[in-house]
Parts: structure tokens; sequence; C-alpha cells
């Protein structure tokens, strides 16, 4: 029963899809994208092939891969993760890319998300002294909630040391991925100003992280370069009642009037379609809606996408960018999703595969 209403819903999709885009036909969404991990070493011809045969005939015209440290880095090969991309590998998938017309991105997450889990990430687990609160200790069994408000650790912005090598990955992974852009994550940031923090304690969280947005837009700015950032911070979780995973609940949501213009701002909602666009449009800021993997609601957004576009001020229109499927599984297990391989989902209806294939029609 759930494979014939899975099939029934994609259906559904295909009939329905030029409903949702007949807001105005000869409209062209600027940004087509495609967010996930970098592949493997042992994904990476699947993966090419991917790009080929699925991004390309949908028209995604941008690709965000998660880099973080699957890269062999020279300038701080500390860092890397084993078995990390090589430069020859990633010259591969920008060959690729460029053959399909495809505008790569790379990502490292900059201040958030510095562990997972039970896990800390290369960046704190090398250089420990840069950790934003490094009396909280990870749990050999990670639970939600717990008492240190631990999600993921995040980086101080103010450490004297911490941008020297930050900045010195985000240059080598935008040369080698020959990057106009690049995406610093930024998301679900929940340590930020603590208040034992030698640097940080009470100084206002907006304005620390619109600072760090700042600092690294202008890095990439001297260097003819684009900062993406996801926009959950940016957002107000008590007032909307979005809640502190996809809006913030420490603060940090005035900085939306602190950051600069020029980023682009991916705004990412998975339970809901809310309408958030328009409100990082009317602060001036470019904007993409991101959805997951519940094909209905990411209908609804790609519809709201277009109609904000058709029915905006000349002002306006250019600030609504677009759409971009995240998939938040790495490649392997989703080109075994997308290609019925592997174990079964126990939703095979709500899966970013459908998602993707709903959204993304050819």
């Amino acid at each position: 029963m759930k494979k014939l209403f899975s099939m029934l819903l994609l259906l559904c999709s295909v009939v329905l899809y030029p409903y949702y885009t007949k807001a105005q036909p000869k409209d062209t969404l600027p940004v087509r994208g495609f967010c996930i991990a970098a592949p493997t070493q042992a994904v990476l011809a699947p993966f090419i092939k991917f790009i080929s045969e699925e991004l390309a005939p949908r028209n995604i015209n941008t690709l965000v891969l998660r880099v973080d440290f699957n890269y062999e880095y020279t300038s701080h090969p500390e860092l890397r993760d084993p078995g990390a991309l090589s430069k020859a590998q990633v010259k591969e998938l920008v060959k690729v890319c460029k053959q399909h017309h495809i505008r790569l991105i790379p990502q490292i997450n900059l201040l958030g998300h510095q562990s997972w889990a039970t896990t800390t990430m290369n960046l704190l687990r090398v250089y420990p002294e840069f950790d934003e609160t490094p009396w909280v200790k990870m749990p050999a069994k990670y639970e939600w909630p717990n008492a240190d408000g631990l999600y993921c650790k995040s980086y101080c912005p103010l450490h004297p040391g911490v941008h020297k090598v930050v900045f010195e990955l985000v240059d080598e992974i935008c040369e080698v991925f020959e990057a106009t852009a690049f995406h610093a994550g930024m998301d679900e940031v929940f340590y930020i100003g603590d208040s034992k923090c030698p640097r940080c304690s009470g100084l206002d969280k907006a304005e620390l992280y619109a600072g760090e947005v700042w600092t690294i837009r202008n890095h990439l700015a001297g260097k003819g370069r684009q900062l993406w950032i996801w926009g959950d911070r940016l957002l107000d979780g008590k007032t909307t009642g979005m809640g502190e995973w996809e809006a913030s609940m420490n603060n940090t949501h005035r900085a939306i009037d602190l950051v600069p213009k020029d980023i682009m701002i991916c705004d990412w909602h998975y339970e809901r379609p809310d309408k958030t666009p328009v409100y990082f449009a009317s602060k001036g800021l470019s904007v993409i809606t991101c959805p997951w993997r519940k094909p209905a609601n990411a209908l609804l957004q790609l519809k709201d996408m277009y109609d904000f576009r058709s029915t905006a001020t000349a002002q306006m229109k250019p600030r609504y960018q677009g759409m971009m499927q995240t998939i938040w599984s790495d490649a392997g297990h989703f080109l075994d999703e997308f290609y019925g391989r592997g174990k079964p989902q126990e939703d095979t209806v709500n899966t970013s595969a459908n998602c993707f294939r709903a959204v993304m029609q050819p």
C-alpha cells in the first residue's frame, strides 16, 4: 500500500507541476540548486554520472557540495578526513559541472556545527583553543535535551587565531573548486556569546553573529566571491513559533538588520512551507527556498517562489532567487535511495529522493 501511495504521489507531482509553475510561464528561476555532502572517493564516479544523467537534464544550475574536511588540504593537512578527495578528483567534479553549466559551490561549516552527537569535528579536535565552550565535554552517549544545552559545538568568533586557519581552508577549497561563491553554513548556532567565554561574555549575540558574517563576507568579497549561509539564525523562533531549530531562540535573529545585503540566504523549512522568503526579501536580502523530504510541502514552496516573483515589485523580484533541494545523507546513501538500492525506508513517500523528483522535473 505504501509503495502504491508513493507512486500516486509522484504521478500527482508530475501532473500538477505545470500548475505550480504557471504563475509566470516564461519566468526562469535564477537558482535551481542541489545541496549534498561531497562524495567520498568510492562514490565519486557514480556521483559524477548522477550529475550528467540526473542533475543536468533537470536543469540544475547550482550544486552546493558540503566538503568540510573531505579534501586533501595542503594548507592544513592535519585537518583532512581519512581518504579525503584529492585535487585531481575535485577537478573531475569541476569538469563535469562546467560541461553542464552548473555553478559549483563548496561548503565548510563555519561558526557552528563543530561537533555532532558524541564526535568533535576536525577543527576543534586539532585546535581545541578555538572552542567557544571548552568546559562542555562531549558525552559518551548523546541525548537531547541535556544539561549543557549541547547540540553542536561552535568556535569562538573572537578568538585571535581562528580566522587565519579557517580562511586558509576557505581559500584553498574555493580555488580548487574554481568557485565564485562559498557556503559557510552558520546554521543552528546554539553556542555564541557564552557567559563563560573570556572574549564573548556579555556581548550582544546578534552583533557577534552579524560580525562573523561580515568577517567571512569581507574576506570572500576581497577575492570576488559571494557568501551563502543558511537563514535560520536570522528568524525569531519565539515570535514566529518556528522554535529553536528552524529559527533562533537565543536572540541572533536581530542580526538580520546588521548583516551585509549582498549575501545569499538559503531559507530551509522542512516541516511547513513557511513563507519567510518574503521576510528576507523585504530586508533587502537575496533568498532561495530549501526543501528536504516532503514533496507536498516542497511543491507549495516552489509555487510560492513563482508567485513571489510574479507579484513582486521590480525592486523585490530579483531577491527571490529560486529553490535548492537539500540532501542530509551522504552521497552514497542518497544514490542508493534514489536508485532504489539498499534497505527500504519505512516512509516511502516523504523521502529526499521523492522530494527531488517532485520539484526538479526534467
